[in-house]
């Protein structure tokens, strides 16, 4: 009976080793869980173990649990390396089958797809047109590898104030080319269909009438149908036109693109003082972009930036949690699948419903604590042996009796 005891202490002990080795080898593996070794004790199933003398039977591998503690998060170069800090596991697709990983070392592959070293794609809820992520449903991230289209500018907006001291300008007719024939002048970019850009030039004629201003506009040097009016009261507000929005007429430019149909908003504008001073002018269009970067915000939401400034939503990334994910099966490559154990698969957002934030440009380190593994690997081998000199002295005393004449 002792040598069987001594060998399912050997066997424990031999597991207990074998566990702690592999929380070693992987003490540098991004995303790794360690795992303990759980003991039980054994009992015979004869009416003599419901005794109170009853020795016992030995001991065994209850349970290789994991440990999901948080690891370090460590800081990369990589926009796509992605660390979760708390709850929540990143979902994996190979053909249609999900895993689920910690490990959030990713790169974009030959079509653009994001995957892991193994190519598994990292699922991500995709963008809606009206705005927002469709949390119904996964898709596989793909970077976008075409320019980022032009967008013509139809909106203007300039705050401004013109001088209350001017005076009419000594030339009666306007000229573009004659600053005699115009008070201030004020110059924006604007963009085309195409992306091409184009020169706005707005003049500001004081005129004879209190308070009032003619205002020229033109585009690349052609003026663009005729002057319109601005007008302010007393107080310097303006008061003309009553929304504060003048419209030009469509400008067609050589480029080829569609006709150019602004407005130009002076709300908030004002007659004050003897200073002519733009304050803040911008326009909705822009010029076509080139990809120059990827942006991954701590809720998950991935955006492609571009030359032209703008940034465009590619998805949200897909957490994943589990009501016991000690219970998860294990797939190697630090990734695990649900079980019946583990139960269903819970999808969610960053940040919300207890799941974690995500960190890019980070990774989560192996929560393995090396000096707590040595320790372990002591006490693992102190039991080997104690056990192996357990079965040394059982192999004595049966040869001694054996021996008895």
């Amino acid at each position: 009976m002792s040598f069987r005891l001594a060998l399912s202490g050997l066997n424990a002990a031999s597991t207990d080793l074998t566990v702690t080795a592999n929380n070693i080898a992987n003490s540098a593996t991004s995303g790794f869980k360690s795992s303990r070794t759980e003991f039980a004790e054994l009992f015979s199933s004869t009416a003599d173990s419901l005794s109170a003398q009853a020795t016992g039977n030995g001991v065994r591998v209850a349970s290789v649990a994991q440990q999901f503690k948080q690891g370090n998060i460590e800081t990369t170069s990589n926009s796509l390396d992605l660390a979760l800090s708390g709850s929540g596991f990143f979902t994996l697709s190979s053909g249609g089958a999900l895993s689920y990983t910690r490990s959030g070392a990713f790169r974009p592959e030959a079509n653009g797809f994001v995957v892991n070293g193994e190519g598994q794609r990292l699922q991500v809820y995709p963008p809606l047109d009206t705005g927002g992520f469709n949390t119904g449903a996964l898709s596989d991230l793909q970077l976008v590898t075409a320019e980022s289209a032009p967008q013509a500018t139809t909106a203007v907006d300039m705050l401004l104030n013109l001088p209350s001291d001017a005076t009419v300008p000594s030339n009666a007719t306007f000229d573009p080319a004659d600053p005699t024939s115009y008070s201030r002048a004020s110059a924006l970019t604007v963009y085309d269909s195409l992306g091409a850009a184009h020169t706005t030039q707005t003049y500001f004629v004081k005129t004879a009438v209190r308070g009032q201003w003619d205002v020229h506009a033109s585009i690349d040097g052609t003026p663009v149908g005729p002057a319109q009016q601005l007008t302010f009261n007393d107080s310097g507000s303006l008061v003309t036109p009553a929304n504060g929005t003048v419209t030009l007429p469509p400008y067609t430019p050589a480029t080829g693109a569609a006709a150019l149909a602004m407005t130009i908003n002076f709300t908030g504008s004002t007659q004050f003082g003897s200073t002519f001073g733009v304050n803040s002018v911008s326009q909705n269009g822009y010029t076509s972009g080139r990809l120059i970067g990827i942006d991954i915000d701590k809720t998950g939401v991935v955006q492609a930036r571009f030359t032209n400034g703008r940034a465009n939503a590619l998805g949200q990334v897909a957490l994943a949690n589990f009501s016991a994910p000690a219970s998860l099966q294990k797939l190697g490559d630090t990734q695990w699948a649900e079980s019946y154990g583990s139960g269903q698969a819970v999808q969610g957002q960053a940040g919300i419903a207890g799941l974690g934030s995500i960190q890019s440009s980070s990774l989560e380190a192996s929560n393995v604590d090396i000096t707590s593994q040595l320790v372990n690997m002591i006490t693992a081998q102190r039991n080997f042996q104690a056990n192996a000199q357990m079965i040394q002295t059982s192999d004595q005393i049966t040869q001694t009796i054996i021996n008895m004449r």
